[in-house]
Order: structure tokens, then C-alpha cells, then sequence
């Protein structure tokens, strides 16, 4: 079984820094929810695209840093689309007093934790994705 991260940039030139190394990370992250990866891409677009999305897809007239869709749900592998605007991402780190790059990463297990089922949707299913975000925050900077 292949198992595919890829990277995406629609209608906005940008490219992660390291991305085997994001790759390795986020397999690992799903790994530790015994599941397997399958094809992920990680689109990095605008506002005005993501924008498009949310309104087209979920109806909802609002920026957002990241909307995720899911490819196919079984008891052992997880695929979608992670379609996340880097100026959204931009203007969060700066608001929260954070690296870009740190948000970043936050941004992306955000979308992994997404494709894995977790929800946001309450306090308690937003504090509970928070505290796995951290966690897997921490295990990134352990992946060489």
C-alpha cells in the first residue's frame, strides 16, 4: 500500500520548508492513532480561494485558516484534502505571538486530527483537539 502526503500551492506561490520531514511527522502522528495514511494532499492556497470553498462547500461566508475534506473513511486508513490560506496563517501567528512556522505546523495536525474524526465543534471536543495538537506538536520536534 502506497501511503502519499503531497504538497499543493493553488493560486499562491508557496512551498513548506522541509517537507520530508513534515511528511514523517504526520505519518507518525497517525500512526500513533493506529491508523494508516493513504493519499493526503495539503493544499496551500489564499484567503479568497479558501473563502470560494467555504462558501461553495459548507455555506459558510467566513475566512478560515483550514477546511478539510475526507476522502474515504474505513477502520484503518485515512485520506482528504487539507486546504489551508497561508495569509490566514500568516495574521493568526502574528495575532497569537507566534513563529510562522509553528503555526503552520499547528495548522496542518489541525487538518491530520480533522481526517482522523476529531471534532471542534464544543469546548470539550476543541479543548480535546488542542491538547492532542500539543502533544503532537511536541513529538515533531523529535523527527529528524
Amino acid at each position: 500500500m502506497d501511503q502519499k502526503i503531497q504538497f499543493f500551492s493553488e493560486d499562491f506561490g508557496f512551498t513548506p520548508k522541509n517537507k520530508g520531514k513534515i511528511r514523517r511527522w504526520l505519518k507518525a502522528v497517525i500512526r500513533s492513532e493506529k491508523k494508516m495514511p493513504w493519499y493526503i494532499n495539503i493544499i496551500f492556497c489564499s484567503d479568497e480561494y479558501l473563502l470560494d470553498l467555504n462558501r461553495n462547500f459548507l455555506k459558510h461566508d467566513t475566512l478560515t485558516d483550514i477546511i478539510t475534506f475526507p476522502f474515504m473513511e474505513n477502520d484503518d486508513n485515512i485520506s482528504g484534502d487539507i486546504y489551508i490560506s497561508i495569509p490566514r496563517v500568516k495574521e493568526n501567528a502574528e495575532n497569537f505571538g507566534q513563529d510562522f512556522e509553528a503555526e503552520l505546523q499547528r495548522v496542518m495536525v489541525h487538518g491530520i486530527l480533522h481526517l482522523l474524526g476529531y471534532k471542534d465543534k464544543s469546548k470539550i471536543a476543541k479543548a480535546e483537539m488542542t491538547a492532542k495538537e500539543d502533544l503532537y506538536l511536541d513529538l515533531a520536534s523529535t523527527i529528524n
